[in-house]
């Protein structure tokens, strides 16, 4: 009995634990999703899709009340949509013609280049727990975006999803090749000049995706299918595209001239043109897939003042071209996913930058307040696919930056003080900081120091100086100056933090690293480099009773020190972080490894100065 007893108990514990490590939502139920497509040799297609999912619980029931089906007007024809419920009761209730929806998709609704993103949208009316939301759909593909070519990515999301099939009905002329992880081939049989594909997705536990881990795609279930036998064939098919559309016309060819004057060196050329584009092109959010391969001519752009990013980069190719300097689109996921599957497919490229061979430089001009020369971190340390050679290359991992601050508080007997701040951003955060100023409004400005102080639980006004807005070099200084009604509770004994997070300060940055207790996925760890200086200076008649201890912490990639000083009735307290790791994606080995020194750091950034009178 007692070993059956054990045998029950370690079976109920392993059942909790992988129950634990579960994430499946079990709001809603996805009962089948099949979806089929039938591809003509010139790569367009009929896509047909039969979906049923079951709201199991009350809170589903807002976000899964609409269906959209995204297309696009230029390239698709929705030929047949069908909607019903069926009601916990066997009932089947239609939804009418009236309640389906067609309109321009919100990312273009102000940009009459992408007025061709439109939605289908179902709205299922009075839906409940308990309830199938059934879907029947047709999309037929005429223009494929790749003539002669398919592709498709598929995923799933983290509901239970038992009935998941994909069909590709081909050319036998047009062999398919597939990436498939937790997809299953199931064999089919071929009508003759045609070859059927399918893949059933297996359904399982879905692990909690953890914050600030790399993409699901990189690890988790995926299909990717193509007729691309490699990178270099989708190059090829992405660069005819866009043929002829970086054509340099007279206004490019003035607009050039009038940049680069004064400017010999390449480098600086390259730099002020990617700069230009970035401050007076308006960037429109239409990503690759959605909105289509092919982008506007670059006079068009210039004349519209607004694109997306293929477009960004089709006019600055246009104005380096004019400089004398040849460049290339490179195909980029400005996410989370840090690999490539084995197949080529449009649905890994959701972004488009700049590359320049000749200098090893790679341009980001629709990232706002990410200055030429920088990369915005999330096109950091990825694969991108070169469209003029058809090479897989990989963008920086590393890019110099740093952030100091310089903090001191004046403290009077009654607990008031007065304070000052500095802070100083270099490199490639200098941009950010100065942007982020730049859209704040000047009223808003004026309220900055009382709304940080109220963040710190304290109560007062100041002075905001948002130094040089008009500059774009590689350094940013701001300050703050006023006062604190009531930072300390004098007569004390009291502590007094030693590290204040005004604006993304060290310890925000620390907490941010360690956010997870532990770790099973790859996660972002990006590099910084941070210093910070924080001195009170206290009235005649006030004893320091305790100071913390110093601190030193150093592993292969981290190094932490932190020290305190007395001299008088002042106290400083001085601290230096800074993480270095080979790429932007750390495994969580490394986090565990790390741990120990993310908890001593946390604990010394939250340590007093205890003063007393």
């Amino acid at each position: 009995m007692p070993l059956r007893l054990l045998a029950v108990l370690f079976c109920l514990l392993y059942s909790l634990r992988a129950g634990a490590a579960d994430d499946t939502d079990p709001s809603l139920v996805i009962d089948s999703y099949v979806q089929q497509y039938t591809v003509a040799t010139n790569g367009g297609y009929r896509m047909t899709v039969d979906h049923a999912k079951t709201i199991v619980q009350a809170r589903a029931v807002q976000e899964h009340s609409q269906y959209y089906i995204s297309y696009n007007r230029a390239l698709d024809v929705v030929e047949t949509i069908d909607a019903h419920i069926r009601k916990r009761d066997g009932r089947r209730v239609p939804v009418a013609s009236a309640q389906i929806k067609d309109q321009q998709e919100a990312v273009s609704s102000d940009a009459p280049m992408f007025q061709d993103t439109r939605l289908k949208i179902i709205v299922f009316p009075g839906i409940e727990a308990g309830d199938q939301l059934v879907v029947h759909y047709v999309v037929r593909r005429h223009t494929p975006l790749f003539p002669g070519h398919f592709e498709d990515l598929s995923f799933s999301r983290s509901f239970a999803n038992p009935h998941f099939q994909l069909i590709y009905d081909m050319p036998a002329s047009m062999p398919l090749y597939a990436d498939a992880v937790g997809f299953a081939p199931v064999q089919l049989a071929s009508a003759p000049g045609r070859k059927r594909y399918q893949w059933h997705y297996i359904d399982g536990p879905n692990p909690r995706i953890e914050d600030g881990s790399v993409s699901y795609l990189d690890y988790g279930k995926r299909l990717a299918v193509s007729t691309f036998p490699g990178y270099g064939a989708f190059a090829r098919a992405y660069d005819a595209r866009s043929a002829g559309q970086a054509r340099v016309t007279p206004a490019i060819a003035a607009l050039a001239a009038q940049l680069v004057a004064h400017l010999p060196d390449p480098r600086a050329r390259a730099l002020a043109l990617s700069d230009w584009v970035r401050k007076h092109i308006r960037y429109v959010g239409v990503y690759v897939g959605p909105g289509g391969v092919v982008p506007h001519a670059a006079a068009m752009v210039l004349a519209k003042r607004y694109g997306d990013c293929k477009d960004h980069a089709i006019l600055l190719e246009s104005l380096l071209r004019a400089a004398g300097i040849e460049s290339s689109a490179a195909l980029v996921n400005s996410g989370n996913a840090y690999r490539l599957p084995a197949t080529p497919t449009l649905g890994i490229f959701n972004h488009v930058i700049t590359y320049v061979p000749a200098l090893d430089l790679f341009l980001d001009s629709t990232a706002e307040s990410i200055a030429a020369g920088y990369l915005p971190m999330g096109v950091m340390d990825k694969p991108v696919l070169l469209a003029k050679t058809g090479t897989l290359t990989r963008t920086p991992s590393r890019q110099p930056e740093r952030n100091r601050s310089f903090t001191w508080f004046a403290i009077d007997k009654d607990g008031r003080s007065s304070f000052s701040m500095a802070k100083i951003n270099a490199g490639a955060v200098a941009e950010p900081y100065r942007q982020a100023v730049r859209d704040t409004k000047e009223a808003d400005r004026r309220l900055l120091v009382e709304q940080m102080l109220q963040g710190l639980g304290q109560r007062g006004e100041g002075v905001f100086d948002a130094g040089k807005l008009d500059d774009s070099g590689d350094e940013y200084s701001m300050r703050l100056s006023g006062n604190s009604d009531n930072f300390a509770s004098l007569p004390g004994p009291v502590g007094l933090p030693t590290s204040f997070n005004f604006w993304g300060g060290l310890g925000e940055t620390v907490v941010a690293f360690g956010q997870e207790r532990a770790r099973t996925q790859d996660f972002v760890c990006p590099a910084f480099d941070t210093e910070e200086e924080t001195g009170f200076t206290f009235p005649d008649g006030i004893r320091i009773i305790a100071m913390p201890r110093p601190v030193a912490l150093h592993d292969a990639n981290l190094d932490y020190s932190a020290r305190y000083t007395l001299r008088g009735n002042v106290v400083v307290a001085q601290r230096r972080a800074t993480f270095r790791h080979d790429g932007m994606v750390c495994t969580a080995a490394e986090y565990q490894r790390m741990q120990p020194l993310l908890n001593s750091m946390i604990a010394d950034l939250k340590s007093q100065v205890i003063i007393g009178d």
